[in-house]
């Protein structure tokens, strides 16, 4: 969709579709284009290549937040808790309808100036009674500018009066809503060249928008307009040129629809995967950064996505030097990721992306998304590489989510917040405050002596060496363009373990004692500080990812913990995200103020990225705990998601609803970023669950799924590299592994560790007991045919319905595993 927009700009000079809304621009701003700020709160203009940074912009706002360019995009912005209008005790001025909602973003405009709509009928009613424009303003609870955008303008009691008297105001949280958020954002990256958070869009009373931006400041600042300028220009326009507007607008619209249109042609196949796994990975390689890893200079973000494509293309060309080049390229980054500041050394898990190209200066937001998919990228490197770090990577970031991202009835929160108040007083909320040190906090922290170190050495010593910590601050001006950081050290690996011992003349073992003991004291002491704002909204697309971390990680390490709090995560999906009377997944829940999971009336209903996210965490749940009843629910869903998403003409899935008359554009999601896209995951859903259920209809449909995005994938791959890695998977044909055993015996397991130690990214794992009556069974005649052997647990590998001699030993699954069968029999 994308680059299909972006090739649609470019020859928007001599197209008459967006020439109109630019003409109209102008003269609703009289002023030519000024020069763009930096935008977003940490470098985040170089998310736009200048061609891009230099595009016509339809209200020329200050963008808040710049969407990388399409082959890079990762949705992502600065962060700020709730603000003093929100979060204050003092009786409020002002309380608006929000204050009903749950969403914590909508919350934070409950006490606003401005008469704010949640998004629904209500406020289309009110638009159409009163013909008004619709004032749109989407955005979400950790976002920088969204807070800078609610201080200067949503406050201002002369704006909130312009806005309540002349337009019917919706807020939207964009979290809630993704399918809203993605027609609009369509819309202003289409005519504006770019786009982000806050999003600010202006809609006539049927729902289609004619002008659009993202961030305003409130006043006029040399020849750029303020936020209430642009609102009084487009009153005038409203009212003197509306015939203008709605028509520029109506073309946009239908362009749009034409643009991002994805479809196959009858008859049409997928692309040829080695083809497109080749291309993927020279586009890769060719924006790898070979130093620090990752990928483009600054900013950097961690592209979990991009690291499991570099691993699965190794898994099937492990001889040639492409193969053992993308393997490294993925190591390389998990380490160097690891070691940096981008990682929370004494608190766990990491935050969103790095400022620099060396990992050190993050913006300290974490993600939920962020989390669940990097510790499957670590416990996958792990795997494939044996290295003890990746592991302890993979379970860091668990025990950080499990700490401070769950909830007691099993889900998991969204997000935590960037900027908090400083330990050391003040109103202003500072970037990164809760998670940075002075040198001094640090010296106070860790006075003693570490006895038989050089120089009688104190912990503080060896402390500030290994993570780079400095009297003065270890980060540099250009990282902190707010000021926010002078003094403060962000900690980073500069040394490895044998180096600092080394440096210090103590064994390794003291200095990963010191280390540890130190971590543990300043984690105790950031307990007690100021903590971020949580956005406690539970979303079941990113609760399925974080099911599907949970189960992989818990599988290989066989931590029993780890794999308990999978299931939980999975009850508390179907007992709170799941309809039963409807057969429909809810989009989000939330935590109420006695900590309860509370819904709102009438709830969201579930968006594509919800079903398939939590099918891919049911069917990595199964292998991990060979419960059939997950696998059958992950059937049922299954189901669901193609009754209501499905492209019956053109092949793939639509994100939303297609019969919901208020999401004017149906767009399929073609681009894997922060998070995959849901027609990628959904293409190896519909795989492993042809597989699982013998439905030839479902590997139809994953082809049908590939063929849509045929131009996508043969051009662009790097846009699309999970859909990529299911496009192998179909090419190279799962395995499917078969045990048949006791599940919990002591023989059945030493086959299942066996096959969770390896990275098997083509395979299906199934357990059988013998039982004719069995799910499985029932889906899988063949699988009663096959018994253990000698009273044992057995496996049998099988391909393309011929499988090997049954085996016993473990060693000699493996072997089968790696190296393929000596001998073979049709099943």
């Amino acid at each position: 969709m994308m680059l299909r927009l972006a090739a649609w700009r470019r020859s928007a000079a001599t197209n008459s579709h967006t020439e109109p809304a630019r003409l109209l621009a102008a003269a609703l701003l009289g002023a030519n284009r000024p020069p763009q700020s930096s935008g977003g709160k940490r470098l985040l203009h170089t998310l736009l290549p200048p061609s891009d940074r230099s595009a016509p912009s339809l209200l020329h706002p200050i963008p808040a937040y710049y969407l990388s360019p399409p082959i890079f995009r990762s949705m992502a912005s600065g962060g700020e808790g709730p603000s003093s209008s929100s979060s204050s005790s003092t009786p409020h001025k002002h309380t608006n309808r929000l204050a009903n909602e749950r969403s914590p973003y909508l919350l934070q405009h409950a006490h606003n100036p401005v008469d704010w709509f949640p998004w629904g009928q209500e406020a289309f009613d009110k638009a159409k009674k009163e013909d008004k424009p619709i004032f749109l303003s989407v955005g979400y609870s950790t976002c920088h500018w969204c807070h800078v955008m609610e201080r200067e303008s949503f406050e201002d009691e002369e704006i909130g009066k312009i806005l309540s008297d002349n337009f019917v105001c919706i807020k939207l949280d964009r979290e809630e809503r993704p399918d809203v958020d993605k027609v609009y954002m369509t819309f202003v990256q289409a005519t504006s060249g770019s786009g982000g958070w806050p999003m600010s869009v202006w809609l006539t009373p049927d729902l289609r928008p004619f002008i659009g931006g993202t961030y305003f400041p409130p006043r006029d600042h040399g020849r750029r307009p303020g936020f209430k300028t642009v609102l009084t220009r487009i009153m005038e326009q409203w009212q003197n040129n509306r015939s203008t507007l709605e028509s520029s607008g109506d073309r946009i619209l239908e362009a749009l629809k034409k643009g991002t249109a994805i479809t196959a042609n009858p008859g049409e196949s997928p692309p040829l995967a080695p083809d497109v796994a080749n291309r993927c990975f020279q586009q890769l390689a060719h924006s790898y950064e070979e130093e620090y890893g990752g990928f483009r200079e600054a900013p950097k973000f961690p592209s979990p996505v991009n690291l499991m494509f570099l691993m699965s293309y190794w898994s099937v060309n492990r001889s040639t030097t492409e193969g053992v080049e993308a393997l490294q390229m993925a190591l390389h980054t998990l380490r160097m990721m690891a070691l940096g500041g981008i990682h929370d050394h004494v608190a766990q898990g990491f935050h969103r992306y790095s400022t620099d190209s060396s990992w050190h200066v993050p913006h300290f937001e974490k993600m939920l998304y962020d989390q669940a998919q990097l510790a499957v990228a670590y416990i996958t490197a792990s795997q494939v590489s044996g290295e003890p770090l990746f592991a302890d990577v993979a379970k860091d970031i668990l025990l950080y989510v499990s700490r401070d991202l769950s909830d007691k009835s099993g889900g998991f929160y969204s997000a935590e917040d960037a900027d908090s108040v400083p330990a050391s007083g003040g109103a202003e909320k500072r970037e990164g405050a809760f998670c940075v040190w002075t040198a001094s906090e640090v010296r106070e922290l860790l006075p003693d002596v570490v006895e038989g170190a050089t120089g009688a050495a104190t912990q503080a010593d060896i402390f500030m060496h290994h993570y780079g910590v400095k009297e003065q601050g270890n980060v540099a001006p250009e990282q902190d363009p707010h000021g926010e950081l002078q003094g403060q050290n962000v900690l980073i690996v500069r040394y490895s373990a044998e180096l600092t011992a080394a440096r210090f003349g103590i064994s390794l073992e003291k200095v990963d004692e010191v280390l540890a003991s130190a971590r543990a004291r300043m984690a105790d002491v950031r307990t007690r500080r100021p903590r971020p704002h949580l956005d406690s909204k539970m979303l079941a697309s990113w609760n399925g990812l974080m099911l599907s971390a949970y189960a992989r990680v818990g599988a290989v390490l066989e931590d029993k913990t780890l794999l308990e709090r999978a299931l939980q995560a999975a009850r508390f999906l179907k007992e709170h995200l799941w309809d039963a009377d409807r057969q429909i997944v809810l989009r989000s829940c939330y935590r109420g103020d006695h900590m309860e999971v509370q819904q709102i009336y009438p709830p969201i209903s579930g968006f594509l990225d919800d079903y398939a996210f939590i099918v891919c965490g049911l069917l990595d749940l199964y292998e991990a705990t060979l419960r059939p009843e997950w696998l059958q629910w992950a059937e049922e869903l299954q189901l669901r998601q193609d009754a209501l998403f499905w492209d019956h003409q053109g092949g793939g899935y639509f994100c939303s609803d297609p019969s919901d008359g208020t999401v004017l554009l149906q767009l399929k999601e073609d681009q894997d970023g922060a998070e995959p896209s849901a027609n990628s995951v959904s293409a190896t859903n519909l795989l492993r669950l042809s597989h699982y259920t013998g439905r030839r209809d479902w590997l139809d449909k994953s082809q049908q799924l590939l063929a849509a995005f045929s131009d996508r994938l043969t051009r662009v791959p790097i846009a699309l590299p999970e859909m990529v890695r299911a496009l192998m998977a179909q090419h190279y044909t799962l395995k499917q592994v078969v045990i048949c055993g006791q599940r919990d015996a002591p023989d059945t397991a030493g086959l299942l560790a066996t096959v969770n130690s390896l990275f098997l990214p083509y395979k299906v794992l199934m357990f059988t007991d013998g039982n004719p009556e069995s799910f499985l069974c029932q889906r899988l005649p063949a699988l009663s045919s096959m018994t253990q052997q000698g009273g044992v647990a057995t496996a049998y590998v099988c391909q393309d319905f011929t499988c090997t001699l049954p085996v016993t030993d473990p060693q000699e699954l493996r072997r089968l595993l790696l190296d393929g069968p000596a001998d073979a029999q049709t099943d």
